[in-house]
C-alpha cells in the first residue's frame, strides 16, 4: 500500500493515522517532494477510476492561475506534473484499487 501523503495537510495526516491504527504502514510517498511522472498519474488516475480533472484540486488558485478549466486531459497530467500542488491529496493505492482520501475515512474502503 502507498499514500501520496502531503504532512503539513490535515486530511493527508489524518487519512495516514487511520491506516496506522489499522496496523497499516504504506509507504509514505511525499509528492510535493517527489512529484509523479505523467505516466504514474495516468496509471493512478486508471486506478481511481476518475479523469485527471477529477482527481485535481479545481479550486486552488494555482488552478485558475494555470487556466486549467478548458484544457485537454494531457495537459492536465502535464500540469500536475510540473505543480503537484494540483493533486488532490490524499491518495491511497492498494494494488489494483486506489481511492482519494476525502474525507479520511475512505481510504478504509482500500483495507
Amino acid at each position: 500500500m502507498e499514500i501520496l501523503h502531503n504532512p503539513r495537510c490535515s486530511k493527508s495526516r489524518e487519512a495516514l493515522a487511520l491506516l496506522k491504527g489499522k496496523g497499516v504502514r504504506p509507504e509514505i510517498i511525499e509528492y510535493l517532494k517527489t512529484p509523479p511522472s505523467q505516466a504514474r498519474l495516468k496509471e493512478i488516475a486508471a486506478l481511481l477510476g476518475l479523469s485527471p480533472r477529477e482527481m485535481m484540486r479545481t479550486k486552488d488558485a494555482l488552478y485558475k492561475d494555470l487556466d486549467l478549466q478548458r484544457v485537454s486531459d494531457a495537459a492536465l497530467f502535464r500540469a500536475m506534473a510540473e505543480n503537484p500542488a494540483l493533486i488532490e491529496r490524499p491518495i491511497v493505492i492498494n494494488g489494483n484499487r486506489a481511492i482519494i482520501g476525502r474525507p479520511p475515512e475512505n481510504v478504509l474502503f482500500l483495507l
